[in-house]
């Protein structure tokens, strides 16, 4: 091949007028000395992005070299961390002869170097509380959450309605729980005559599905206080973005609430976050980590939502890097907004092994110094195939990369070294706090504790009204002699009997006269 050809071509597509991050080098054939670097434009970062390749290929350590890039260039990063592995950006890498060679060959000055970090969690891992209300999930996103069908979520939706025409607010699951009773009980006829009829099978679906959540600890991200997403966007006083790690160690088998909690997460960033239009370098970059774990049985109305978010979040100056194995993880309505392209090698271990490559070598430019199809099988740990858009949203020349080693630590911190970072951590004193303000539990409780006390209190007082009736009455003996019935039959047999005897004195008194 022409070699000096390919580095006019690579030089050329990968020279940028505005600030970038070298990430390697190009490779041709078996030529690592093209001292042809490759870089990411900061402009364009905000076209999404994905990094794909088998275990053990070394995408997450490209993760770690696109973090520290941006973060030395004054961006913030929020990266989701589902295998706990991202923790050693905290720490300075350690020089050896394989980083110092590689460093060589890519022509950088490698330095070891450790970054600011702020631990979140939505769970028990260590770090600052990521809350937010049952409100701000809204009920598309929390009947997601729950599992339910659209006859539910149409159900979640009326009580929704209810609680913010009646000043209820959703706060955390109990409120919600409580309004639900509440519905079902005293104000089963109110709710029915302006919201409609609500049948006690879906009621108790909610319930249980909410009780499931809740067994799943996922109460824990339903209170206050709320995060806001502008702590995610912080710089310090060098101007390094600061990396937010977000550990997820303990929620591979929860991605129903992870996907959602990842969904709310970034509606709220659009919502809040201004228009930017076009600017030198993004304000956010999130990297999702185990990608295929956000779409795994997600349904259509969860996809269409991830697509439209994909699109439109880019305005907002916020990039999304997908983080996963293959490209079809992804998908391709998703995949297509991706302007970005890491791809570590691929195993072909089966036939549809093969047609996964075959399609996945597709999404890629075509290159007249490679035969991606093959070449995607065979490139080496820490090798990748990088394409993504010059300035003016063009696709570079796809190229063939000897990765940046990070410069931070290549393994994990310790737990005593993560206790340290949270314990300096100014958000967690900020969230780590318990909020239980009044909100629908508190409200409806009282209220219904005001009815069954009223009702109680009526029924005492119609009982007290009642003892003196009854003590008034007679006894049946008494009502029986002082009956009218009584008294004739008593008034006849004194007749009778006076009769009797009036008889019988007159009768001796005959006969003493005959004698």
């Amino acid at each position: 091949m022409n070699k000096n050809k390919f580095i006019e071509a690579i030089n050329t597509s990968y020279t940028f007028k505005g600030e970038s991050l070298i990430i390697g080098s190009a490779i041709l054939g078996d030529d690592y000395d093209t001292q042809s670097q490759i870089k990411l434009p900061l402009k364009t970062l905000n076209r999404h992005g994905l990094i794909a390749g088998a275990t053990g290929t070394g995408k997450t350590k490209s993760l770690q070299v696109l973090t520290e890039g941006l973060a030395n260039a004054g961006v913030p990063v929020l990266v989701m961390d589902m295998k706990g592995d991202l923790s050693g950006l905290g720490a300075a890498g350690t020089l050896n002869p394989i980083i110092e060679k590689r460093a060589q060959q890519i022509g950088i000055n490698w330095q070891p170097q450790a970054f600011p970090l702020e631990f979140l969690t939505i769970s028990d891992e260590p770090g600052t509380k990521l809350k937010a209300t049952v409100s701000e999930y809204g009920p598309l996103l929390l009947g997601k959450i729950l599992e339910l069908n659209d006859s539910q979520c149409g159900v979640l939706s009326m009580i929704f309605k209810f609680c913010d025409d009646h000043g209820l607010a959703l706060l955390d699951l109990k409120d919600l729980k409580s309004v639900i009773k509440y519905i079902q009980e005293d104000g089963k006829e109110a709710f029915s005559k302006e919201y409609g009829f609500v049948h006690s099978n879906s009621a108790g679906t909610i319930l249980r599905s909410i009780i499931s959540l809740e067994q799943q600890d996922g109460d824990k991200i339903f209170c206050e206080p709320s995060f806001e997403i502008e702590d995610l966007m912080q710089i310090n006083d060098n101007n390094v973005g600061i990396i937010n790690v977000l550990r997820l160690t303990d929620m591979q088998s929860r991605t129903s609430l992870f996907s959602t909690f990842m969904l709310c997460l970034l509606a709220e960033i659009f919502q809040k976050m201004p228009e930017q239009g076009d600017a030198d370098k993004p304000k956010l970059v999130i990297f999702i980590d185990e990608a295929h774990l956000v779409f795994k049985n997600a349904s259509k109305n969860l996809i269409d939502q991830l697509e439209m978010t994909v699109k439109l979040i880019r305005s907002k100056g916020v990039g999304l890097f997908f983080v996963t194995q293959s490209p079809d993880d992804i998908p391709s309505a998703i995949l297509g907004q991706l302007g970005t392209k890491i791809q570590h090698s691929l195993r072909a271990f089966t036939a549809n092994d093969r047609k996964a490559i075959k399609a996945a070598s597709e999404n890629y430019p075509i290159s007249e110094f490679y035969k991606v199809n093959e070449l995607i099988t065979e490139m080496g740990i820490g090798e990748a195939l990088v394409t993504t858009l010059d300035e003016k949203g063009r696709p570079t020349e796809l190229a063939h990369t000897l990765m940046t080693p990070p410069r931070s630590r290549m393994d994990v911190l310790s737990p005593a070294e993560i206790t340290r970072i949270v314990k300096q951590s100014e958000l967690v004193d900020k969230y780590n706090q318990d909020l239980d303000r009044e909100s629908a539990y508190e409200i409806l409780t009282n209220r219904m504790n005001a009815h069954e006390i009223e009702t109680s209190t009526r029924n005492l007082e119609k009982e007290s009204m009642q003892k003196p009736a009854r003590s008034n009455e007679k006894s049946t003996f008494e009502q029986i002699l002082k009956s009218p019935v009584t008294n004739t039959i008593v008034r006849e047999l004194a007749r009778g009997l006076l009769g009797v005897l009036g008889l019988k004195s007159t009768t001796t008194h005959a006969r003493s006269r005959r004698r």
